[in-house]
């Protein structure tokens, strides 16, 4: 038998996952977070649709360093702190708009911490300017570790 129970979204607590057996940390759909090593706290909308999350991020510079491609750009938090991210660009992928075009965004890999869970997850970069939270976490940072109730 399954029960339900609401709660409060002010109330952080862990519910225990049906198949893994694993406790879950509850979280909401919007939620703080931190970028490491940068240590730069956003907020952030979750999104458990999503495979990969998306950053906003306006791309200062592509340079090479060896074999490798790598990003530059600056991230700002709402109290208005910048941080510079340089960062390894893993692939390209393919983010699909809404009435355009799919873009092509690189994805690199970002330190994320929320709720004293620290993951480093693939993120692509992409113009998000449009949205009210510059951070998309989707399942590659969710999956076994928390129960989003929104």
């Amino acid at each position: 038998m399954v029960v339900f129970s609401l709660i409060p979204f002010s109330i952080a607590g862990i519910v225990q996952g049906q198949s893994s057996g694993k406790d879950r940390l509850i979280v909401g759909w919007i939620e703080h977070v931190t970028i490491l090593p940068e240590n730069l706290k956003i907020k952030a909308k979750l999104d458990a649709v999503a495979r990969t999350s998306s950053l906003n991020a306006v791309i200062i510079a592509e340079f090479k360093g060896g074999a490798d491609k790598f990003v530059r750009f600056d991230l700002t938090n709402r109290k208005g702190r910048t941080e510079t991210i340089e960062a390894k660009v893993i692939r390209i992928a393919k983010i699909k708009q809404h009435n355009a075009e799919p873009a092509a965004c690189p994805v690199i890999r970002l330190g994320i911490c929320m709720e004293k869970v620290y993951k480093e997850v693939e993120v692509n970069l992409a113009n998000r300017s449009n949205f009210n939270y510059q951070l998309s976490i989707g399942r590659g940072f969710l999956k076994g570790e928390f129960a989003v109730v929104p």
